[in-house]
């Protein structure tokens, strides 16, 4: 990937990168626009985009979109979001960098009289509502929710289930959404790094490591199986880390998964890489990688296909999808809303990056949710799945409180 070039000389006068992210976002706020900021995995360069629409794209393929981004929820059956890239800024080592397309070029236009009308604030949540209730699993209801999925594994109900929680917890009044989203970039450098806001549809933040959906030049299609979780210790060396057989075993099933997936669409060209081990932030994680070229097997379309296929995955959702989706509904007690759903910059630069939407929280005024889940098999224990979550939902909070 070739990273934009940072501007030398601008007519837009010279501002910290936070400083024009809050002229921005605030803009956007004010006028019920909807906006996402992001960074991809291993690289410098930030992105924001402001949408003056929401496009709901349950049933647009994603060759035929604009330049934009998505944000799904875990429900497939539930409505799809796509921002169109109205405005588009790239951002590199704190300036914002020339720009790369006509779309930049105007929006870089427009932002001058903006700047010069505007001064930066501290950015808050844009939609927020009131929470009244507490979703919060405590520890034994969720140790028995493990032990209900163990006995349905055990029964033959399902090979693999993923239950999760969420847990409310108060924001302190220093609070800053662009802080913590610089905290999780530099926390974060191998993960997807997101902060999206859409009108009565809810704001998010968060750093995700899961790619689910990759295509390159409209040529390479790329997808990864992530599973298993331990705390990542400085010292370490990932190539050394013994893993138990649950752990390993969890991570062949969302493989299995993968490929079963590519056995339905009758694709048997694809190299698979893996598994090893991924550090993402304080945790490591097992990861197998797949790639198949495009051009080469004739599937132009592939990158649609495969992400109607494979959301939800068996990584947070189960195997088999059906049984385990209903299995969740039925008994995790609330809506995941967009945990585990999934998000990406849609045909930017000619690529398409989607990942599943792990580590997040959604925004409120003076709240935050904040998820977890736990791939549970036959080999599980309950108190150490809930230790997970908590291990997860810490690894989050660390950072950004």
């Amino acid at each position: 990937m070739t990273e934009p070039t940072r501007t030398s000389t601008s007519i837009i006068p010279i501002q910290q990168e936070a400083e024009l992210f809050r002229i921005l976002l605030n803009h956007a706020g004010q006028h019920d626009y909807s906006f996402v900021l992001w960074r991809l995995p291993n690289t410098q360069t930030k992105n924001l985009i402001v949408s003056f629409t929401s496009i709901h794209s349950s049933h647009t393929s994603l060759e035929e979109l604009p330049e934009g981004f998505i944000f799904s929820p875990f429900d497939k059956q539930k409505q799809s979001h796509f921002l169109k890239a109205d405005l588009s800024f790239s951002f590199i080592d704190g300036a914002l960098t020339e720009p790369r397309n006509p779309i930049q070029t105007s929006s870089q236009n427009w932002l001058q009289g903006v700047v010069s009308k505007t001064h930066a604030k501290k950015v808050k949540p844009f939609y927020p509502k009131k929470i009244i209730t507490n979703t919060s699993f405590d520890r034994e209801s969720f140790e028995q929710l493990v032990q209900k999925s163990i006995q349905n594994i055990e029964a033959g109900t399902f090979e693999k289930i993923v239950p999760s929680r969420s847990k409310v917890i108060d924001l302190p009044d220093t609070f800053d959404a662009i802080e913590a989203f610089q905290k999780l970039c530099a926390a974060y450098p191998n993960a997807l790094v997101s902060f999206i806001s859409i009108p009565h549809v809810g704001t998010w933040l968060g750093a995700t490591p899961e790619l689910l959906v990759c295509v390159e030049n409209g040529s390479i299609f790329k997808t990864v199986a992530l599973a298993g979780t331990k705390i990542f210790e400085e010292g370490i060396n990932p190539k050394h880390v013994a893993w138990t057989q649950k752990e390993i075993e969890e991570q062949a099933l969302v493989s299995r998964y993968i490929i079963n997936n590519f056995k339905k669409i009758r694709l048997r060209e694809f190299e698979e890489h893996g598994p090893k081990t991924l550090v993402a932030g304080n945790l490591m994680h097992l990861k197998t990688e797949f790639s198949v070229d495009m051009n080469a097997t004739n599937f132009p379309q592939l990158g649609s296909v495969m992400l109607n296929l494979l959301h939800p995955t068996s990584a947070v959702c189960g195997m088999p999808l059906e049984a385990s989706f209903e299995f969740l509904q039925q008994h995790e007690g609330y809506d995941r809303e967009f945990y585990s759903g999934y998000l990406g910059p849609v045909n930017m630069n000619n690529n398409i990056n989607i990942f599943v939407n792990l580590r997040c929280m959604q925004l409120f005024e003076k709240q935050a949710i904040i998820y977890a889940g736990a791939g549970v098999t036959v080999d599980s224990v309950p108190e150490q799945e809930w230790e997970e979550t908590e291990m997860k939902l810490n690894t989050l909070l660390n950072v950004i409180l």
